[in-house]
């Protein structure tokens, strides 16, 4: 009697380890399944075109992504770069092309891998600019002339910001002290809220300095870095705020703009957005697509013109700098209410 119960027990431990084994081999099966690449993926972006122009300028990044990796890349357009977000959440994209706020929030919210940093002009980041009007306050000696050679253009900078005679950097922070002269009553020409080098980075960097933002200084609201400038080249404020060297952008309108505006600080380096994907993208997907997009503005002359049309890009780098952007997150977590 006790053989029989022992042949029963040997029996169902042999039952179990079939059962494990088939378990084993059907989960083994199953994480194949997930890795299995999909037909098609859908990339969103928010393109610096417009109108009728829209799929004639996505299709030659997609059919070359496609051409890349064997399936289908369809391209979409979002409405800004927070819709972005939204469709990698809803698993309608699986890739985005977006800025750095968008960036943080889809890693935070969604798990997305940051795979690429957009490259501008041969940099990943760029600095918020302090100009002014009044050198003689804001200005510890002299301010020098220096290139900006994207523009060829020769600025005016002080405060260390740039060398006299050299090519300018925008490397940040610099100056950042001379942010301290901002005294009571200051004009302060500032952007939206939404802004990072208009408005977000130079608030952290007066509240930094000691300034109390809504009370210490007269906000002037201004729409856009060209009107940052120029209210400080037309004297409606004493301080504006705008990207690494948004000067060039008004050269046509305020032709003294270089000597007549002065750079005197820079903020911490502002991240430029960049790609992210999905985390249910197989991982050697994410591998080769990564690769082709790194590659993509040396791949013709074509693909470098459709790069700066599409997004204003140079191009992409894998050097993610991640803890830019969750620098970046911080500073928004400041304006979230």
């Amino acid at each position: 009697m006790r053989s029989s119960v022992l042949a029963v027990g040997a029996l169902t431990v042999a039952a179990l380890g079939l059962a494990g084994c088939s378990a084993t081999d059907s989960a083994a099966s199953s994480a194949d399944e997930a890795q299995a690449w999909p037909d098609s993926i859908t990339l969103s972006l928010v393109p610096s075109v417009e109108g009728e122009d829209l799929a004639e300028a996505l299709d030659p990044l997609t059919t070359y992504l496609s051409d890349g990796l064997g399936i289908e890349v369809e391209g979409v357009v979002a409405s800004d770069y927070a819709a972005t977000v939204e469709a990698l959440g809803a698993d309608q994209a699986q890739v985005v092309i977006t800025d750095a706020g968008s960036l943080y929030n889809a890693i935070e919210q969604y798990d997305a891998e940051l795979v690429l940093r957009d490259v501008r002009f041969g940099a990943t980041s760029y600095a918020a600019v302090a100009y002014t009007n009044n050198p003689d306050k804001y200005c510890d000696a002299e301010p020098v002339m220096a290139t900006y050679a994207a523009s060829d253009i020769e600025l005016s900078y002080c405060n260390g910001t740039e060398a006299a005679g050299a090519d300018a950097t925008g490397a940040g922070p610099a100056g950042i002290d001379a942010l301290e002269k901002i005294d009571e009553g200051t004009r302060v020409a500032l952007q939206a809220a939404t802004s990072p080098a208009g408005y977000q980075y130079p608030v952290v960097a007066m509240r930094d300095a000691g300034i109390d933002t809504d009370a210490d200084i007269e906000q002037v609201p201004v729409e856009g870095n060209n009107n940052a400038v120029l209210a400080v080249a037309n004297g409606d404020a004493e301080v504006s705020f705008g990207y690494w060297d948004a000067r060039t952008t008004v050269t046509a309108e305020a032709p003294d703009v270089a000597e007549k505006v002065t750079a005197f600080a820079y903020t911490e380096m502002i991240p430029n957005g960049g790609v992210a994907v999905a985390p249910s993208l197989p991982a050697d997907l994410v591998e080769q697509l990564t690769e082709l997009m790194a590659e993509y503005a040396d791949s013709s002359e074509e693909a470098e013109a459709v790069m700066f049309d599409l997004v204003g890009l140079s191009g992409w780098t894998t050097e993610t700098a991640e803890d830019e952007i969750a620098r970046y997150g911080e500073i928004l977590g400041e304006f979230s209410n």
